[in-house]
């Protein structure tokens, strides 16, 4: 199944804490993760965090400003994020494609303006502020709840399809046998359902497969490994491993 392995945290910076819970049964086909990054006590420098392609739709709340919020989604390429000296953020990772963009449009990269769209996402984060991790997961998950009921979130059998056979996909060929699509299907459907195209899906997969372990497991050779790998994120891996922990 796919697990995306998150984003590099600066390592030159210390007091940063970073953690990621699993949703309840019920909804692990929708939610790969709940997180919260945050800093318990101001840093005595700016923290930079690295996001990199996942594919994920992600519900963010910052809790140091409740009016700021929003339903975003990174590219094919990475984003550096300076988020100061002091943050606290809370966000629901959603699995690829399971966000119905057609109910309400997700927007790309961090998000730092007040939310103006239709759902209470200004009233959720409200409620977060101040509950201990454990509690807050609680809260999120009886908000994505509802947002399954009213069809805002669904699984998507695609996606599911593609995932559980994602070892043996090697090109969009593959791709679309594992979803059981004509390639002309599986690029409509993917690309109303992730915002993506199949090859550069393909991409994201391989750089999330790529940071679990051997490269050579999605990548030709390893000049092409190193070649996507910067083409991603701006760095070697060499590079990258030095300045982000993952």
């Amino acid at each position: 199944m796919y697990d995306p392995t998150g984003n590099g945290r600066d390592r030159s910076v210390d007091g940063v804490r970073f953690e990621e819970a699993e949703p309840p049964p019920h909804l692990k086909s929708v939610v790969h993760r709940y997180l919260r990054l945050d800093t318990p006590q101001t840093l005595e420098q700016d923290y930079r965090f690295h996001a990199l392609p996942d594919a994920c739709t992600y519900l963010v709340c910052d809790q140091q400003n409740v009016n700021v919020a929003g339903v975003t989604r990174l590219k094919a390429s990475s984003e550096e994020l300076n988020l100061g000296r002091s943050f606290h953020f809370v966000n629901v990772r959603f699995l690829p494609g399971v966000w119905q963009q057609n109910r309400v449009p997700v927007a790309y990269g961090q998000v730092d303006t007040a939310y103006e769209g239709h759902l209470p996402i200004a009233s959720l984060n409200n409620s977060l502020v101040g509950q201990p991790f454990k509690v807050q997961q609680e809260v999120l998950s009886d908000f994505v709840d509802t947002l399954l009921q009213d069809g805002v979130v669904a699984s998507n059998p695609v996606t599911e399809r593609i995932f559980a056979h994602i070892d043996d996909i090697h090109n969009v060929g593959d791709m679309a046998q594992a979803a059981g699509l004509s390639p002309r299907q599986l690029q409509r459907v993917l690309k109303e359902t992730t915002g993506f195209a199949p090859h550069d899906f393909l991409k994201v997969i391989r750089l999330q497969q790529s940071l679990h372990g051997e490269p050579s497991l999605s990548y030709a050779d390893q000049p092409h490994f190193i070649h996507a790998f910067r083409r991603a994120t701006g760095y070697t891996p060499g590079q990258y491993s030095r300045k982000y922990d993952v």
